[in-house]
């Protein structure tokens, strides 16, 4: 069996080509939507509260620098009293909750 190339590929190239546009000149006539704003959210109470609290926390420094000056002085002058019962119980504490 034999066939004859003729140029029949160029005549399917060329309607495809007029096929492809168009599509994009269909699509290219319709005109946009606008987008309706059709849901709506509303914070409650908390949720404001929770925003205010963030704002004031990220705005306040990671350091209490009064607390370390304070610490400071206390650990120069020989002050500064240290709770070994405390620490432990802390420590305990710790170990529990990360045991869970």
């Amino acid at each position: 069996m034999s066939q004859k190339i003729d140029g029949g590929i160029q005549a399917a190239a060329q309607l495809r080509s007029v096929a492809i546009n168009t599509k994009v000149a269909a699509a290219g006539d319709a005109k946009p939507k606008p987008v309706e704003a059709a849901d709506s959210v509303r914070l409650t109470g908390e949720a404001t509260q929770l925003q205010a609290v963030q704002r004031e926390l990220s705005a306040a420094p990671a350091i209490d620098q009064a607390r370390v000056q304070a610490v400071r002085e206390a650990l120069e002058n020989g002050s500064y009293k240290i709770n070994p019962d405390a620490i432990a119980t802390r420590m305990l504490g710790l170990d529990q909750q990360l045991q869970g």
